[in-house]
């Protein structure tokens, strides 16, 4: 089985014909992209670990970065390999040395535990060519367009666009839940 490395291009909103949907991560391979819907605390904790933001208190996938490294293990990569019924499928190719050497272990998890971690610890994400060919889609039928394309096109700096004091908007106060 063929595999290739992916990279993150980024957590956002689906949108559909009825408007706006469910959170998703895009993994650019192979000249594709592959959407996978998640949830919408797994999509900020990529977001977290994407900007590189640390939050309040440790997230779920902070907690097990910290906790491998305890126990002396490492992640190496995280693997989608298997597309069924609409649902992807990973693993997390661990190791661990120890007193009798170097072992390895894997596990099984959700594609979007395994992007989160390898946010974190900077670790490949390997993709399938099975999934690939069954998920991946032409960035131009998804409407995607890369941002440093779309600044360039629309001449907007690095500053984005100014959308003024959004002091008095109650839907910008401080009770964001993100």
């Amino acid at each position: 089985m063929a595999t290739h490395e992916a990279t993150v291009e980024g957590v956002g909103v689906g949108v559909g014909d009825d408007g706006p949907g469910h959170p998703v991560v895009l993994l650019r391979v192979r000249e594709e992209l592959v959407p996978i819907f998640v949830s919408a605390d797994q999509a900020q904790s990529m977001q977290h670990a994407l900007d590189g933001t640390p939050f309040e208190r440790p997230l779920t996938h902070d907690l097990f970065v910290d906790m491998v490294a305890e126990f002396g293990a490492a992640i190496d990569r995280i693997r989608i390999d298997d597309l069924a019924d609409g649902t992807f499928y990973a693993k997390v190719d661990t190791e661990q040395y120890g007193d009798e050497g170097r072992s390895e272990m894997v596990f099984d998890a959700r594609p979007s535990d395994g992007i989160a971690l390898a946010l974190r610890v900077d670790c490949p994400i390997i993709v399938s060519d099975e999934v690939i060919d069954e998920a991946g889609r032409d960035p131009d039928e998804l409407g995607f367009v890369d941002e440093e394309e779309a600044r360039r096109e629309h001449d907007i700096g690095e500053e984005g666009f100014d959308f003024g004091d959004d002091e008095d908007d109650p839907d910008f106060g401080d009770d964001d839940p993100f």
